[in-house]
């Protein structure tokens, strides 16, 4: 009897000793742990966040496709629209600022989204057998790696003009940047315009399926308009790679003149 009693009464004290350290370490866990920081960490959270910047990015594409395209209506055209941009350099470099943050936490989150599906499955699928799978959709990563090389060396040939000076600081007749001549100049390049029309193509399947995965993060894909949510990414990332593939194309098929000068 009086073992027992002893047994009971020992059960009913305090827990001491290394539980008591192990309590204190959750505390302190809980109470490091925002909800802020809990939601940044989790998948919900890192998904939300791509789909955020990748509308961002989305609608720079677009603006910086219709710029482009200024190069059809000639030489005034597109030199006077890229002089009003210059014009403009709080504008202009807040812009690219803002998409350089948002191109940055977009990458961040894509990779560390990767990284916990990985971590979620430690040992690989010894036969990989993907249902319902595109290439847009397995290839997310490798085509916004690409993409972001790409537009490191696009950056570098006509914002930085460091690698080919002799095209990037041509002037027109009034003494100002002949933005027209750089870029006919430019795809008159076959490898050029060959890697800019790759690079195009691998942006247009990042599109495809991202396009469709916001709407699914956001909640409105649904059995119903999954299909028509799924046709319109589709066809909106073709048009705009054509729109953007249709500049070199034009330009190595002599369809758009070599024309110096022009506001």
């Amino acid at each position: 009897m009086g073992t027992a009693a002893t047994a009971v009464q020992d059960s009913q004290r305090p827990a001491t000793g290394s539980g008591h350290a192990e309590t204190e370490r959750g505390a302190d866990v809980t109470i490091s742990s925002s909800p802020l920081t809990v939601w940044w960490r989790s998948s919900l959270g890192l998904k939300l966040l791509v789909a955020i910047t990748g509308v961002v990015l989305f609608l720079f594409v677009i603006g910086h496709l219709l710029g482009n395209l200024q190069i059809f209506r000639g030489p005034a055209a597109l030199n006077s629209y890229s002089e009003k941009l210059r014009a403009l350099p709080i504008l202009l470099w807040g812009a690219r600022l803002g998409i350089l943050v948002c191109a940055i936490l977009h990458v961040f989150a894509t990779l560390s989204l990767a990284l916990l599906n990985r971590r979620a499955r430690p040992i690989p699928y010894s036969r990989r057998t993907p249902v319902q799978a595109t290439v847009s959709s397995r290839t997310m990563v490798y085509s916004g790696l690409l993409v972001l090389a790409y537009v490191g060396y696009h950056l570098a040939q006509f914002t930085w003009k460091i690698t080919n000076p002799a095209i990037s600081h041509l002037l027109n007749g009034q003494g100002k940047p002949d933005v027209y001549a750089m870029v006919v100049l430019s795809f008159r390049n076959r490898l050029v315009s060959g890697s800019y029309i790759i690079a195009m193509i691998v942006l247009g399947f990042h599109l495809n399926h991202g396009l469709a995965s916001i709407f699914q993060t956001v909640g409105w894909m649904t059995p119903r308009n999954k299909r028509v949510i799924e046709r319109i990414a589709f066809w909106s990332a073709l048009i705009i790679v054509a729109g953007y593939i249709a500049i070199p194309l034009s330009v190595l098929l002599g369809l758009v003149p070599t024309v110096r000068g022009g506001m």
